[in-house]
């Protein structure tokens, strides 16, 4: 069994936790999660893609043991992955990622041209920036961002995490080693010996917002600007898979995505949620390897 070497790379006031899996040498794989998990819910892929790839995995910022600056847009988390890409010194790079997660790596593609070889993202979080809308949330997003300030954050054990949550809608079709991989490092012991979540409610909902503002099609940006007309400059092949099960919005999004992408080929996965790789990781390591395969 082939477990993950942890490390992290950045100044300590803006760390970014990382997972290895596998030795140095083979061609680099990036795996990215989507909001609210962390690195170890890709272990299942990973340890597979790990006899082809020098497997590689991050906690976003936010989420898990990496940096919590309060700064949250799409643009932030795609410079991160650059900063992994640059400190790793990592080239021809097979970019996996999944939701928000999935963006991340679209956009780093952008911001550093020729570091990829191709990407596989499932349901990436994407707006057309052709078809922008003026205003801000609607009430009933509004009030989906503001309900995570609810969610329960700290738990009796991490024992008492697992069991409240193997039952939970969300994660119902994870498999037990996702979920446990999940519950073990997405929440820190506290000194009274129970567990509180590493992406707070209230991180969870600033980070939220302006995803909620890309699927309404009103996101703006920071500073910086809208980054996602950068899509249509991505040079490497991406294949943008979508879950037969998962919400109207996701597949929307995904259509937006490959509307926008030049080198882009689509796949279903049939039977599974908006998680895939924690449903069916076996079916994304075949997908995965199978896009692999693929011509240019």
């Amino acid at each position: 069994m082939i477990n993950p070497h942890r490390f992290s790379i950045g100044p300590t006031d803006a760390q970014i936790a990382m997972l290895r899996w596998g030795e140095s040498g083979k061609l680099p794989a990036l795996l990215v999660h989507g909001t609210g998990f962390v690195a170890d819910v890709w272990d299942e892929v990973a340890r597979e893609l790990a006899s082809t790839y020098t497997v590689y995995a991050l906690d976003r910022r936010g989420h898990g043991a990496s940096h919590k600056p309060g700064t949250y847009h799409f643009l932030d988390y795609a410079e991160d992955v650059c900063r992994v890409i640059d400190a790793l010194a990592l080239r021809d790079i097979y970019g996996i990622g999944h939701s928000a997660g999935a963006t991340d790596l679209l956009l780093a593609a952008k911001l550093r041209p020729g570091g990829f070889t191709r990407l596989f993202v499932m349901e990436p979080t994407v707006m057309d920036p052709r078809a922008t809308r003026s205003g801000g949330l609607n009430e009933e997003s509004l009030a989906r961002v503001q309900g995570t300030l609810r969610r329960r954050a700290e738990f009796d054990s991490a024992d008492t995490v697992f069991e409240r949550y193997r039952t939970a809608p969300a994660f119902a079709d994870w498999t037990e080693t996702s979920l446990r991989a999940y519950v073990r490092h997405g929440f820190v012991p506290l000194d009274d010996g129970r567990v509180r979540l590493c992406c707070t409610p209230e991180i969870e909902s600033a980070i939220l917002h302006p995803i909620y503002e890309a699927m309404e099609q009103v996101y703006v940006g920071d500073t910086r600007g809208n980054p996602f007309a950068a899509l249509a400059e991505i040079e490497c092949p991406v294949r943008v898979a979508t879950a037969a099960k998962s919400g109207p919005i996701y597949k929307e999004m995904a259509r937006r995505a490959v509307s926008l992408i030049p080198r882009v080929s689509t796949m279903v996965f049939e039977g599974a949620g908006h998680c895939v790789a924690q449903e069916v990781p076996e079916r994304v390591v075949e997908a995965v390897r199978e896009f692999a395969k693929s011509g240019p």
